[in-house]
């Protein structure tokens, strides 16, 4: 994304993503994190593959929440629940280990994403459900990975907190309790399986951003299209 060329121009980012998503402080590290945020395009998905990468997948009228409940065998069920937890941090490593931790045989693809969405903040002016969508293999990519016998394993996740973006929130620290947002950087290294034996490792990362309003349990809003570290 380009740099803001002027003072004014910088204002007025700023402006359009506080009033229009009430999303944080924007700084030139940043500038790509806040794209993602006001919905300029999806988080490119790591995962390795059998085939290309899948499109984001259309998951509407999954309830949002990090909280919100699912009942036995139902949408979201054997994925893992949020934390209850006041750190970004903490969020953002149990998160990435219920993503990139599944069993395609076990779970449908359908499942899999109404559980990662149960993970979003309920405020809807920062939930981001298509950056979710756009992290999980479409149907006929995931009825493959069901066919290979596909399994994914998350190892123990390390999380924090940008350099950068803790440098932009004390620049503007009245900005940032606009939304109470965190840029989270995680890393782990995710094991994948299939049939047959085969079996490959590699390392992982993402930056997410995580809301932790004070008094209440942190929650996923976005995807950054960007690992900031």
């Amino acid at each position: 994304m380009p740099q803001p060329k002027s003072h004014s121009a910088d204002s007025t980012l700023r402006r359009r993503l506080l009033i229009g998503l009430g999303v944080l402080l924007v700084v030139g590290l940043l500038a790509g994190l806040l794209a993602r945020l006001a919905g300029g395009g999806h988080a490119a998905r790591t995962d390795p593959q059998p085939t290309s990468p899948p499109q984001p997948g259309s998951s509407a009228g999954i309830p949002a929440g990090p909280h919100a409940s699912a009942s036995p065998g139902g949408a979201g069920a054997t994925v893992a629940r949020a934390p209850h937890t006041s750190s970004p941090t903490e969020f953002g490593e149990a998160f990435a280990q219920a993503l990139w931790t599944y069993d395609s045989r076990k779970v449908t693809q359908p499942d899999f994403a109404s559980g990662l969405r149960l993970w979003l903040t309920p405020e809807s002016q920062y939930a981001d459900g298509d950056s979710v969508a756009g992290q999980v293999p479409d149907p006929v990519l995931w009825s493959r990975l069901r066919d290979n016998g596909q399994t994914s394993t998350a190892g123990q996740a390390s999380a924090h907190v940008p350099d950068s973006y803790t440098k932009a929130i004390q620049q503007n620290p009245a900005a940032f309790t606009e939304a109470y947002i965190y840029a989270v950087t995680v890393t782990a290294k995710v094991t994948v399986a299939w049939d047959g034996g085969g079996q490959g490792a590699e390392d992982r990362a993402i930056t997410l951003a995580v809301q932790c309003r004070p008094g209440n349990d942190c929650a996923l809003a976005s995807f950054a299209p960007t690992v900031y570290p």
